[in-house]
């Protein structure tokens, strides 16, 4: 049986909540934390320390949450997803009639990276509708770009609000048509110079050859093997789906290593390509999905060249 906000739905209720203070905060938060503790809900927080120190000093030391600082949680979307699905997956088989969590981003997903996280606050209101779930994704306005709170607004279907509140969004896009608008993403300053290697339609032996000479001292033996895989099943996807020429650049800074893939293709046909595994994007889903599980930053974009997928391992962050 659903409580609060959600009751008389089924699935997934999305809700956004934007604060300016730690006040605000907490009138949001308090009431729907206490709420599912009332009912015998699962009840997740998953906040940054600071902001989980609030919520634990609020409540009190016997107050039956779990907390998880988000921060191994919110390390790749697709991997999120997964893990989300089958935290919800447990809890929905032991007869929880609904989960309750509040969650944040990490600041470091709200800078070069916002794309791919975007996509992710878009693809989950599908990904998730498959259990009663009601979350809570907390934005602190005096830090947060306005462009990613823009976002928010498109991808949240809902605003909570102190005073029990719970708003439609009048900006929300329905995740179909939000995945399949073309999100240029800015390039990485390595881009900006001449690529170290460039490859025109490499079989993937040739590519993962060239990637061993660029990446050589610059990536971890895992992180190498990890980014081997990736470019393999891109490279392999292009020359299946995508369109001749492909063609392989890559860069190699002293903290990452740069990868781009493009072809003269349109790319996938489904939008939660790289987010959902193949079962979801049958049509080169499960080769994009293992890119975006194993890259440290995946973006996807259209344009005249073609349709490129750009995959860095390493420290996507790095800006100089």
């Amino acid at each position: 049986m659903r409580t609060g906000a959600p009751a008389g739905r089924t699935g997934y209720f999305h809700e956004a909540v934007y604060y300016g203070s730690d006040e605000e905060l907490l009138a949001v938060v308090l009431p729907f934390v206490q709420g599912g503790v009332a009912a015998g809900e699962p009840t997740i927080v998953s906040l940054s320390e600071p902001n989980a120190a609030l919520v634990r000093e609020a409540l009190g030391d016997d107050t039956p949450v779990v907390f998880n600082s988000g921060g191994d949680l919110y390390v790749r979307p697709a991997g999120a997803i997964r893990a989300y699905r089958d935290l919800f997956a447990e809890h929905t088989r032991a007869g929880a009639g609904q989960i309750r969590v509040v969650g944040e981003l990490p600041p470091d997903t709200l800078g070069v990276t916002w794309d791919w996280w975007a996509r992710y606050e878009s693809a989950i209101n599908d990904a998730y509708d498959d259990y009663p779930l009601w979350s809570m994704c907390t934005y602190d306005t005096r830090s947060t770009p306005a462009e990613v709170l823009a976002d928010v607004a498109r991808t949240h279907p809902n605003v909570a609000a102190p005073g029990d509140r719970h708003l439609t969004s009048p900006d929300y896009v329905e995740p179909d048509l939000f995945l399949r608008r073309d999100r240029p993403t800015p390039p990485d300053p390595l881009q900006l110079t001449a690529p170290t290697v460039e490859l025109a339609d490499p079989s993937p032996a040739d590519a993962r050859a060239a990637l061993g000479r660029v990446s050589d001292g610059v990536l971890s033996a895992d992180r190498l093997v990890d980014l081997r895989i990736a470019v393999t099943e891109t490279v392999t996807n292009a020359m299946s789906h995508g369109g001749p020429p492909v063609l392989v650049r890559f860069w190699a800074g002293p903290d990452r290593v740069v990868v781009t893939v493009t072809d003269r293709g349109k790319g996938p046909v489904d939008p939660f390509a790289g987010l959902r595994a193949a079962a979801h994007a049958p049509i080169g889903g499960l080769g994009l999905w293992l890119t975006h599980q194993l890259c440290d930053h995946v973006a996807m974009s259209n344009t005249t060249d073609g349709f490129t997928v750009r995959m860095i391992s390493g420290n996507p962050y790095h800006r100089v």
